[in-house]
């Protein structure tokens, strides 16, 4: 293009009329924030962050009483009737059959109706702390802290299959392309954290059903999505240098790559462009605090002992956990969890898979229970003893729970595992304003459906958001000429649950 072109002209203007202003007043109104001269929730504040940086802190719409979320999920669906909702009825009528009406209109993933029966449970359950909150004798150390524990026993969800079972859990409908809780999350309220991720994932087993659906960001910028780091080896692929780039090279190369799309981003508006700057930045910045955040050396024996990170797998025959070193690799994530917490990330997803237990109950759930129990019961209490309980708020959940009638797949007439079951199942929480010490629901006497305060997974999400000073209503992203959000067109506060 010729220096006389009239475009020349009319690009120079757009410039100084767009970028030098525009960006000027970004950053005014970025230095407004940090200094709290503008209010909360102020438009003007949350545009100028999100184009600094879009993962700058950003005023709730209330005040909240949790700051960071680490959700425990056990993909595969934890049987509710084995672990946390006991029932002496189900086991008196074990080897019977259900009346045709219970079962005429219900589908299931395997279970063939005409020969089902109810299958009774093995597993003992004991009271614990003052509340008298009972739990399984397989869960005795996450029994122990009942006092802090709210236990959710009449959950109920709309999906039998894993896949849209987990994506309700993470996305609020069981659709593909939609952004997960930690995708709403950290783009309503931003990270604490200057050097690591808002979002994090841990992963440990086989691999959850729903694989990397359960962490995307959907049609919410890509800067939203979870950043997975892996349990041995660099934290996150390709985040080193190649041989022979110095940081300074590295570090003019990134200035140049800013320099240009902070200019795209003046003329275009598009916030993926923003991300772009945000992610390599934030990359640079990894390359020292994610290697120091894995480093364990630092931590005393005696943590390292409570989390159970030098543990050995227990020996039973069981497959469904995953492969050797699973103890191990759970009880880190759990300590990694509250050292990403510590350090502002906003929201640790730690998934584990499978306990997708249709055979082999017995076995398998003493294997996965004993792989979880005792780390989840010391990150609670190191999260309580170095007083960040009350702004950390734990989650416990799978995506549905199990069938009280036994698995009978090809007509096996010995059952030994359960099939899934959306009706009715349990979850916990603690922390992060949550009222412990307490069960919510009921179900009836074969822990078939709720009978008492039944809770929807979008009843959840609502409740986790307002925890975090998030009307679920309000929290919203316009996408396809629709306002998005979290809990969809459902959900409702529970305000029973919050301290």
């Amino acid at each position: 293009m010729s220096a006389d072109s009239p475009f020349v002209d009319h690009a120079r203007r757009d410039f100084l009329t767009t970028s030098a202003s525009g960006l000027g007043a970004i950053g005014l109104g970025a230095m407004l924030s940090q200094d709290g001269v503008l209010g909360p929730r102020s438009v003007l504040a949350d545009d100028a962050a999100a184009a600094v940086n879009p993962l700058a802190p950003k005023a709730p719409h209330f005040a909240p009483k949790a700051k960071s979320c680490i959700f425990i999920f056990m993909a595969g669906a934890p049987s509710h009737l084995d672990l946390f909702d006991p029932k002496p009825k189900l086991n008196e009528m074990n080897g019977q059959k259900l009346p045709e009406s219970m079962t005429k209109n219900v589908r299931f993933a395997f279970i063939k109706k005409d020969s089902a029966k109810l299958m009774g449970t093995n597993r003992t359950f004991k009271k614990y702390g003052e509340c008298g909150t009972e739990f399984s004798d397989l869960l005795p150390n996450i029994g122990s802290k009942a006092d802090d524990i709210l236990l959710v026993r009449s959950m109920h969800t709309d999906q039998f299959n894993h896949h849209p079972g987990q994506l309700l859990m993470q996305c609020g409908r069981a659709a593909f392309g939609l952004p997960c809780m930690g995708s709403w999350l950290t783009y309503g309220l931003g990270s604490e954290s200057q050097n690591l991720p808002g979002y994090v994932v841990l992963t440990a087993g086989r691999g959850s059903s729903g694989g990397a659906t359960l962490w995307q960001s959907g049609f919410l910028p890509s800067v939203y999505s979870g950043v997975r780091f892996r349990n041995a080896g660099d934290p996150v692929l390709n985040l080193g240098n190649p041989d022979g780039l110095p940081p300074e090279l590295q570090r003019a190369g990134l200035d140049a790559l800013r320099e240009v799309n902070q200019s795209r981003y003046a003329t275009m508006r598009d916030p993926e462009i923003a991300s772009r700057i945000a992610s390599y930045e934030l990359a640079f910045r990894m390359q020292s605090a994610a290697p120091e955040l894995i480093d364990l050396d630092g931590e005393t024996k005696s943590t390292l002992d409570k989390y159970g990170v030098n543990r050995e797998d227990l020996k039973v025959k069981a497959s469904r956990g995953g492969g050797p070193g699973q103890y191990g690799i759970f009880a880190r994530n759990c300590l990694l969890a509250r050292r990403m917490v510590e350090r502002g990330v906003r929201f640790v997803n730690i998934v584990h898979a499978s306990w997708d237990h249709h055979s082999n109950l017995d076995n398998e759930l003493k294997y996965n229970a004993g792989m979880a129990d005792q780390p989840i019961a010391a990150l609670i209490q190191d999260l309580k003893d170095r007083g960040m309980l009350d702004e950390t708020l734990v989650v416990w959940a799978g995506e549905f729970g199990r069938t009280p009638l036994g698995e009978n797949r090809n007509g096996n007439p010995n059952a030994t595992g359960r099939d899934h079951h959306p009706f009715a199942f349990s979850m916990f929480l603690a922390g992060g304003g949550i009222k412990g010490g307490q069960v919510y629901g009921e179900t009836d006497e074969i822990g078939w459906a709720p009978t008492k305060d039944p809770v929807h997974v979008n009843d959840l999400q609502a409740t986790m958001l307002n925890l975090f000073g998030l009307d679920h209503l309000k929290l919203t992203y316009r996408f396809q000429g629709r306002d998005f959000r979290l809990t969809d067109v459902a959900g409702n506060v529970l305000d029973r649950w919050i301290a």
